[in-house]
């Protein structure tokens, strides 16, 4: 019994939610510890962009991979894990003033995007547009999540579609030299109305 739980630690668990020929993404329901350095050496390529803090470690991994509420997709290119992206609950990120400052903190209804990222070798292929494409159309499946937010570099927010602002901007993000904004997506601006006539059960509370 304690061997096959240590099988199930070492492998990932994950369903095939897309897939075009030797491409395929899957939404990641445990992400097995054999996964790990993939994952790990794919986030060295947002560095040099995000700072030093993109890049994974295990701990990061189980924390936010791993987490409930979490929505982790990879991608697959042949079988090899090409590039992943992954929202997380902005309570998650407490320790991050930033964080704790958006007006939606505390309310449930917010993910943030804490990782996108395709290896370079393989962008331009339409792969990275998959990958989003997929991630938004699942949070807007979660009848809790309304917004997703996330920080690009400044300008980026611009060439997003549907409902995006730019909430604040931040100079030198992560130590980079470079100044980032952080933007939020309503998934349901439709419904703005009802928001407004029926708040949250927590400010009626």
């Amino acid at each position: 019994m304690e061997q096959l739980s240590l099988y199930k630690e070492s492998e990932s668990i994950a369903r095939v939610i897309a897939s075009s020929g030797v491409f395929q993404i899957e939404l990641l329901e445990h992400v097995g510890e054999k996964d790990y350095p993939e994952l790990i050496e794919i986030s060295n390529h947002l560095a040099k962009d995000y700072g030093k803090k993109a890049i994974l470690t295990k701990a990061t991994i189980h924390r936010y991979f791993n987490k409930p509420g979490s929505l982790p997709f990879i991608a697959r290119y042949r079988g090899e894990i090409i590039g992943y992206i992954i929202g997380v609950p902005l309570e998650e990120l407490s320790h991050e003033p930033w964080a704790r400052l958006d007006e939606n903190f505390g309310k449930g209804n917010t993910l943030y995007t804490y990782a996108f990222v395709i290896k370079s070798h393989y962008k331009g292929n339409g792969y990275a547009k998959m990958l989003k494409r997929v991630y938004l159309s699942w949070a807007k499946k979660r009848e809790t999540v309304r917004y997703i937010t996330g920080h690009v570099e400044l300008g980026i927010s611009s060439r997003f579609s549907g409902d995006v602002r730019i909430i604040n901007r931040v100079e030198n993000w992560q130590g980079t030299g470079k100044t980032f904004e952080y933007y939020r997506r309503d998934l349901h601006p439709d419904q703005s109305h009802l928001q407004k006539n029926n708040p949250p059960l927590a400010a009626r509370i």
